[in-house]
């Protein structure tokens, strides 16, 4: 009887359950997707060269990571649902009912509605692995090929996630409906949260950014011993000093506050403290503008604490913008008559203000929600189009030996030698090569070899014979020197700015062998790889051969290219062999030396970058529908408050199509508040993250590459918005128009 009183239930509340069943079938969806492609019988087309099993765990831990706020969505759909039947239970406990089988049968009908959503969403899934599988083959650089298939260990994980998450949900509810009085069943549809002026949450935000704004100001003064020179330029002071004044004298504000907060309104002095966050936003985010333009240091962590500031700042002013937006609709509902009394306004007032002053807190959660989802969506594209160009850069050659200087401090002890052993490896396997070019690197002064400061390493050069041969090797073309010329190689990361001012001021190098003045070209800026450098410099000097054969190798590299690509195998056998004979990290003083594989680098990068992106925009993704699904139900849970208010002006002479304006009107500050605000937030921590980047953006990745990623994902932020705003649209309309 039970069984079929479930049933009868879950017919009869087949609209109640809609977004309940919209919101597990995503998830799953989700869920099948991203986990598809570590499962065992998953095996795509990427070549020897490749080995896909290194995507597999951290796709699972990243999958699993990220499932976890999964969880919260589903505890907070199934409150939903209990909240909405309470009156359903109420009733049926009064014809005799035991609280305890109304608690199973609930149960029962979450559990069967969940279920089926998550097999509709395995199968939908199905469709989502195929977008999942183009971005792994568009990865490594593979043709995408439709491949439908059912992955048997997905499946099982994917129903046996789901069916735990909601048997732990439903064992909550359960105890939840039987600790719950019939009276406050009943009366359930009529509590509100506590009023926004009664919360409290304000004065404890207040309170923890006071204790951050301290702690600005002490970071600020321990500064001084970096950029209280007076020889800086004028923005560096003022950096400096607006990074103590400003959160000092908001600290003062808080301080005056409390003693006059009899006499002082908190919603003028939350104005005043939001102010002084934007002020100080400025401030704390020009620290890694300044330091990168006038190449200044400071002590150790003091960035990282500034980026911490910066958040802490931004979150503050969030929780001001939303805390007052209730008040100031008030506000100006009071001192414009015109717009109070026009029409159905004051109706609409009464909506708006009632609501946002029982829900701030929410608001302001789902905004800071919004600005992370908005953030991972555009940053993704940057940070993985970064690293995959850098990875052009660090794999021009099949095999790349280099070595370094750092930890010798006999020139006795500097390489010698062609790396031999690489040589006997690559003919037992049969590896053919095609260029094959081992080079020195050499000190332009011998005294400079004692030089071991971090940041300020000496210039290495390079002989005019092998910088040829390099070109040749990477098809680019020849150049010729004087003897007593000399150019520069640059890095493609280095700025203009940069090159410009070394020019300027080494037009002559002075070397063992005499002064060298620069050429007529004194610069080249094709890309050679990384290693051609010294550590710490985006420099490299050319000589001529008379000159390098009296100087000091300090270093020796060798770059090979292969007639073949080699096997994934041979490359870590190869790397692993190498590292037996010449250590990576010596024990003590010596030279290290690196072996790097464009095979093996690919792999990696690739492999990485795939799981970061995957991980940012699952990320994204769900963080925006647990944005989007509150925001939506925070709406249709008022539907039986909403339906009286608008059958009331229906009788009043209001027209269904003015009716129909209202609830537009409704939704669209509901949800436009939240995501307007998280979009302006948005738009200027990302345009700021991009300009700390620009160098590398414009050097690795394209701005035409970057903006037209970014330009997609904001579609799908958009096509995410409009779905859910046109769904609660149509319910909510059909719930109170009918």
């Amino acid at each position: 009887m039970y069984i079929k009183l479930a049933y009868r239930n879950m017919k009869r509340s087949v609209g109640d359950y809609l977004v309940y069943m919209v919101t597990m079938t995503i998830c799953a969806t989700l869920f099948y997707a991203f986990l598809s492609i570590t499962s065992r019988y998953y095996n795509p087309d990427i070549g020897t060269e490749y080995d896909f099993t290194s995507v597999n765990g951290g796709m699972k831990m990243a999958v699993c990571g990220i499932t976890l706020l999964l969880l919260f969505l589903i505890r907070y759909v199934n409150n939903y649902m209990l909240n909405r039947k309470q009156k359903e239970f109420a009733v049926q406990s009064v014809m005799g009912m035991e609280q305890k089988i109304i608690s199973w049968i609930f149960f029962a009908e979450t559990f069967c509605m969940g279920m089926m959503a998550v097999v509709i969403g395995i199968f939908l899934g199905v469709f989502g692995s195929q977008f999942i599988t183009g971005m792994l083959l568009s990865a490594y650089g593979k043709h995408y090929r439709l491949s439908w298939m059912l992955f048997p260990d997905t499946v099982i994980w994917t129903l046996v996630f789901f069916a735990f998450s909601l048997l732990a949900v439903g064992l909550f509810n359960i105890r939840t409906i039987r600790r719950i009085k019939i009276i406050d069943m009943l009366y359930a549809d009529r509590q509100n949260e506590p009023h926004i002026g009664k919360s409290r949450y304000m004065h404890v935000v207040t309170a923890l950014y006071t204790v951050m704004l301290l702690l600005m100001t002490a970071t600020g003064i321990s500064q001084k011993y970096f950029y209280s020179d007076p020889r800086f330029p004028y923005p560096v002071h003022v950096m400096f000093w607006g990074n103590i004044v400003v959160p000092a004298c908001a600290v003062l504000l808080n301080i005056a506050w409390c003693v006059f907060h009899k006499k002082w309104d908190f919603r003028l002095f939350i104005f005043i403290a939001a102010v002084f966050s934007l002020i100080n936003i400025c401030f704390v985010a020009s620290v890694p503008v300044i330091q990168r333009k006038y190449y200044l240091s400071n002590g150790p962590g003091a960035l990282n604490s500034y980026l911490v500031f910066l958040l802490a700042d931004v979150i503050f002013l969030i929780c001001c913008v939303i805390y007052l937006a209730a008040h100031l609709i008030t506000e100006w509902k009071e001192k414009s008559l015109n717009h109070k009394y026009r029409g159905s306004s004051l109706f609409f007032f009464g909506q708006i203000i009632s609501k946002l002053g029982t829900t701030s807190k929410t608001m302001t959660l789902i905004c800071l929600t919004f600005v992370l989802s908005v953030i991972l969506f555009v940053a993704g594209p940057a940070l993985t189009g970064w690293s995959s160009g850098y990875l052009d850069d660090r794999s021009m050659y099949d095999i790349q030996i280099s070595s370094r200087y750092n930890s010798v401090y006999e020139e006795a002890d500097l390489p010698e030698g062609d790396y031999e052993l690489v040589t006997s490896f690559m003919e037992a396997k049969g590896i053919k090569t095609v260029y094959d070019c081992t080079f020195n690197l050499y000190l332009p002064r011998r005294d400079e070899f004692d030089n071991r400061i971090k940041l300020d390493f000496p210039v290495v050069a390079i002989s005019l014979s092998d910088y040829n041969a390099l070109r040749d090797l990477l098809g680019y073309e020849q150049i010729s020197l004087k003897e007593n010329e000399f150019t520069t190689q640059w890095k493609t990361i280095a700025a203009v700015e940069e090159r410009d001012e070394f020019l300027r001021e080494h037009t002559a190098v002075s070397t063992d062998m005499g002064t060298l003045t620069l050429a007529d070209n004194g610069f080249y800026e094709e890309s050679m790889g990384e290693t051609v450098y010294n550590a710490y410099t985006d420099v490299l000097y050319v000589f001529p051969d008379s000159v390098c054969r009296n100087l000091l190798a300090v270093m020796r590299n060798r770059y090979i290219r292969t007639e073949t690509t080699i096997s994934y195998e041979d490359a870590l056998a190869l790397e692993a062999a190498f590292e037996q004979v010449y250590p990576e990290t010596p024990d003590g003083a010596g030279n290290r030396y690196y072996i790097r594989t464009s095979t093996h680098q690919i792999n990696s990068v690739i492999a990485n970058n795939f799981v970061l992106q995957a991980a940012m925009i699952y990320s994204a993704v769900v963080l925006m529908i647990i944005c989007l699904t509150i925001l939506s139900l925070q709406q249709l849970s008022d539907t039986v408050h909403v339906r009286y208010r608008f059958g009331v002006l229906h009788k009043l002479g209001v027209e269904g199509r003015e009716a129909e304006q209202l609830i537009i009107k409704q939704l669209a500050v509901w949800f436009g508040l939240p995501v307007v605000t998280a979009v302006l937030i948005s738009v200027i921590i990302v345009v700021y993250f991009f300009e700390m980047i620009s160098a590398q953006i414009a050097a690795y990745v394209g701005w035409g590459n970057l903006l037209s990623q970014v330009g997609i994902m904001v579609c799908i932020l958009g096509i995410l918005l409009g779905c859910y705003f046109v769904s609660t649209w149509m319910l909510f309309r059909r719930a109170v128009m009918e």
